[in-house]
């Protein structure tokens, strides 16, 4: 039902009563991305960085890291509390106690029976820890050192999703060539066939010839299909990835597809390191934090009241103010433990950096050996491509003339395809090594991508 709305309201009240439907009903204002006619792969990595629910997580991580830090810098500040309470009583004490609050004692008052009274009591406080131990600084330490963590881990993931969607991206691409492939040879066969069934009809071909055209001729189609389907899945994932439930996927795969290295292949930008240095920090602040605990704290407070009953119509005033020490004399051995579990944590989190920076080496060896494969296989299939089209056209020649047999064609046609998948699949490999290899390094895809980083996470 439509809220019925005077044509004499305000144009600000008029909008906020058309939204106000989509507000309570959950629903997200903010105007649908604009998604590109034609993908880059630049464009399509930056749209996953703003658009994708997994930038999103990571985002949200990083906010909460930022509020637990805010918590702990709000020790360093005084809490002001201010109350209010309404009461009757006849209890004889707290009858009396209130009696004395409101300044309305007199020697009349009977001690056990003071009788019924009410209070209306309005009190204002203020609290401030002076002195903790050390363990208010530790813990904005701590949560500072969890800031740059869940900052770095963002970054991390942002590299490898936009890694997973120039994977993709190329995927898509390599699929869409062996679709070609297949109709391509498909095509080849189709016309082949027409030739074998003209020789047939002249007395020229064995009717087993023909058939194996024919064979070859529903394999090929089959090939086909089954290359479609394979297309339609990396343009889904394609999709999946960018955030995106539906679409049509156009790919521009010549426009912004060079990815430069730099000269020498490094781990030292990987933001996984910087990320188990906070997380040293915040361990080494978290013992310093547990043995805070073996040390007294001192609070000051004070407070002001005010209390007012109808029922003797009378009131006063009182104020309170003082300094507290705590100090723990004996815990159970808590303290200890808690000491001994935080050095632990630490010594953790210092080997599993020793751990990750081999570890993170080795990747980047391994996508740099990989990469100087794939483009040596590129090499080798575009001559194998090269050697297999002449062949091809030689001997579709040679069949016309009645040269070869049909089982000679089919197998030239099967090479010349197999040489083509290869060099789809290795331009492909080659075009993903390389993104591989920047990801290993810690480098964004593209320099517009980093950009894109920055202006999410504010």
């Amino acid at each position: 039902m439509q809220p019925l709305i005077h044509r004499s309201a305000p144009p600000f009240l008029l909008a906020w009563l058309m939204i106000l439907p989509a507000v309570a009903g959950g629903q997200d204002l903010r105007p649908p991305p604009e998604v590109p006619t034609v993908w880059t792969a630049e464009q399509a990595v930056d749209f996953a960085l703003a658009h994708s629910p997994d930038s999103r997580i990571v985002l949200e991580r990083l906010r909460a890291a930022e509020a637990q830090a805010r918590m702990a810098d709000a020790a360093d500040l005084p809490s002001v509390t201010l109350s209010s309470e309404y009461s009757q009583t006849d209890n004889p004490m707290y009858s009396f106690g209130n009696i004395l609050n409101q300044g309305a004692f007199d020697n009349s008052i009977d001690f056990n029976d003071p009788g019924r009274t009410d209070n209306l009591q309005l009190k204002a406080g203020i609290h401030y820890r002076l002195y903790s131990g050390g363990k208010d600084t530790a813990n904005r330490r701590t949560a500072a050192a969890r800031v740059e963590g869940a900052a770095t881990d963002r970054t991390s993931l942002d590299r490898l999703l936009a890694f997973e969607v120039v994977r993709a991206f190329h995927t898509v691409i390599q699929a869409e060539e062996m679709t070609a492939v297949r109709e391509t040879a498909l095509e080849a066969i189709t016309a082949s066939l027409a030739v074998a069934q003209a020789r047939f009809e002249a007395g020229t071909l064995l009717q087993q010839d023909l058939l194996t055209i024919e064979l070859q001729q529903a394999t090929a189609s089959e090939n086909l299909i089954a290359g479609r389907h394979a297309e339609e899945l990396a343009r889904r994932r394609f999709l999946n990835l960018l955030g995106l439930p539906q679409g049509e996927v156009r790919l521009d795969g010549a426009t912004g597809i060079r990815q430069e290295l730099p000269p020498t292949a490094s781990a030292a930008g990987r933001h996984e390191l910087e990320g188990l240095k906070a997380a040293i920090r915040a361990a080494e602040s978290a013992v310093a934090a547990a043995r805070a605990e073996k040390r007294p704290s001192l609070d000051s407070f004070a407070s002001y009241q005010i209390d007012h009953g109808t029922v003797l119509d009378d009131g006063g005033d009182s104020w309170m103010a003082g300094l507290r020490l705590n100090y723990i004399l004996y815990d159970g051995d808590r303290t200890n433990a808690a000491i001994t579990l935080a050095e632990s944590r630490l010594r953790e989190a210092r080997a599993r950096l020793a751990k990750a920076e081999l570890d993170l080496d080795l990747e980047v060896q391994q996508a740099e050996l990989d990469y100087n494969q794939a483009g040596q296989r590129l090499q080798v299939t575009e001559k194998m491509v090269a050697a297999a089209e002449e062949t091809a056209r030689l001997s579709r020649e040679r069949f016309k003339e009645g040269v070869i047999l049909a089982i000679d064609l089919i197998d030239v046609e099967t090479r010349l395809s197999d040489a083509l998948a290869r060099r789809s699949s290795a331009k492909a490999l080659h075009r993903v090594a390389r993104a591989n290899l920047r990801r290993a390094m810690g480098l964004p895809q593209f320099a517009e991508s980093q950009d894109i980083e920055k202006e999410i996470s504010q």
